[in-house]
């Protein structure tokens, strides 16, 4: 007898890997990734009970039929409700006579020579006629097969608004005829769906509002993710780039919060604690990008994989390159114009030539006074460099919304404030 707590692990399994797969191929199928998203979950559902005897030897196979036969009946009601209506007025259903077998028929057909369906489902999700809060939240809903629930949680929404979400983005896709398929210009949509997975990365490696700095389920969540777009893009350089960049952060995650849950800078981290086995993988990963990028320029997630490289590679702070990285730092600012971007290579210029020459950069920056991360900077690089910090370490707080973050704040503005 399999006990609740295993069908209850098997679901959330077969959810997770498999729920985007099999959604796709309904979808594309039925033509509609509500009915579709409706008879999976339901699927899921019954599995909670439908399993109490034993879990399928193949759980996919098992999901995508429950599902199929379900949307199945659904068209088939549908088609009674048709022709009752027919019945009684012909002249405004004669259009659905010669569809409704069809319909059907087109509904059972083998799926088994359909290929791509995640990478479909990815795209859709990343279509450019919806937001980028609207794509964030499809992705992990519909493609990473997280409930409303968890993916509300994530992002400190109340549930109820993120189901919303969902709902006018699935009838915006309806509505619009937004189609599930590989597009002609496909580098333009990889691009998008790349730069959520890269925000979905983000927001579980330093969380906007969580009492911890990391989220690991949504680190876990974003590398997944990121890997079945590998997989299904083997050419894209890019996309291995954005892998390798995420496994050089994730290598990292049990180092940054000491046994209190304070974090911990990068140069104060124990490296004796980084995970070798996925920088190793992380090494080969940016090998492999590397050794495919056009022209000899590679782009900007390969560029970050290289220097997050020479931050995991160095076995003590003292190895680290600053001049490398502040030169990789400048070579991707003229890619992106991104004033973050020229944040990062101040701190790797402060590292590589003292705090003044960093500063000097920082003095120079626009548009970040609303950034705590540029006061926070500011402010260790003032108390580097001997001058006075504390009030640039009161901005940083003000602004800070993670609670690890804001500990960490106090605690410097306290320490610039006694230093004098």
């Amino acid at each position: 007898m399999t006990t609740s707590a295993e069908i209850a692990d098997a679901v959330t399994r077969l959810a997770r890997e498999e729920s985007g797969r099999v959604l796709a191929l309904l979808t594309r199928r039925c033509g509609d990734l509500d009915a579709a998203d409706d008879a999976v979950q339901d699927a899921l559902i019954t599995a909670l009970t439908a399993w109490q005897s034993g879990i399928p030897e193949r759980p996919a196979a098992w999901l995508y039929t429950v599902a199929r036969n379900t949307v199945i009946d659904q068209v088939r009601r549908d088609r009674a409700s048709r022709r009752r209506l027919h019945d009684a007025a012909p002249e405004l259903t004669a259009h659905h006579a010669t569809t409704d077998a069809e319909e059907e028929d087109d509904l059972i057909m083998d799926a088994s020579s359909l290929g791509d369906e995640r990478l479909r489902l990815l795209l859709l999700c990343c279509h450019p006629a919806l937001d980028r809060d609207t794509q964030v939240a499809l992705t992990l809903r519909l493609a990473g097969g997280l409930t409303a629930a968890e993916v509300a949680a994530a992002y400190l929404l109340p549930e109820a608004t993120l189901t919303q979400r969902v709902v006018r983005a699935k009838r915006k896709i309806r509505e619009a005829g937004m189609p599930l398929t590989i597009p002609a210009n496909l580098d333009e949509r990889v691009d998008a769906l790349l730069r959520v997975l890269y925000l979905i990365f983000n927001e579980g490696y330093l969380s906007r509002g969580a009492a911890h700095v990391t989220r690991i389920d949504l680190i876990t969540e974003a590398i997944r993710l990121t890997r079945q777009v590998v997989d299904e893009l083997p050419a894209s350089a890019e996309a291995e780039g954005l892998l390798a960049l995420e496994l050089y952060h994730h290598a990292r995650s049990g180092a940054r919060v000491d046994g209190l849950g304070e974090l911990v800078l990068l140069e104060h981290q124990d490296r004796t604690g980084w995970n070798l086995d996925v920088i190793t993988e992380a090494n080969a990963r940016l090998h492999s990008a590397m050794t495919r990028m056009t022209r000899m320029a590679p782009g900007p997630y390969q560029v970050q994989a290289i220097i997050a490289g020479h931050h995991a590679n160095a076995r003590t702070a003292a190895d680290t390159d600053w001049a490398a990285i502040a030169e990789l730092y400048a070579q991707l600012g003229r890619m992106t114009a991104n004033p973050v971007v020229e944040l990062n290579r101040a701190v790797a210029i402060a590292m590589a030539d003292g705090p003044l020459a960093g500063l000097a950069v920082l003095d120079r920056l626009t548009g970040l006074d609303d950034y705590h991360l540029f006061h926070a900077t500011r402010g260790e690089l003032l108390a580097r460099a001997g001058r006075p910090a504390a009030s640039s370490f009161e901005r940083a707080l003000q602004l800070a919304s993670n609670e690890a973050e804001r500990r960490c704040l106090a605690r410097r503005a306290a320490e610039a404030a006694t230093a004098g």
